[in-house]
């Protein structure tokens, strides 16, 4: 018995500006990319390299999102 997971955390691949990491939590949270970029944003500025080092841990982690054909 194969159990899915329908709530993983995936990388963009529609709402992406570098690896997709941000557009991907919006889609799970579903809020608009641009309050999690600026978040992010914030987040660097008050904790430097720290958030920075976060996001590119969190773009090796996360997978990409699969890719959908329609057809």
């Amino acid at each position: 018995m194969r159990m899915e997971l329908r709530n993983r955390i995936y990388r963009s691949q529609d709402e992406r500006m570098l690896a997709g990491v941000a557009g991907g939590l919006a889609e799970y949270f579903d809020i608009d990319p641009t309050l999690v970029r600026l978040t992010w944003a914030i987040g660097t500025l008050v904790t430097g390299p720290v958030a920075l080092l976060l996001y590119l841990i969190c773009a090796l982690i996360i997978p990409r999102a699969p890719e959908t054909h329609i057809v």
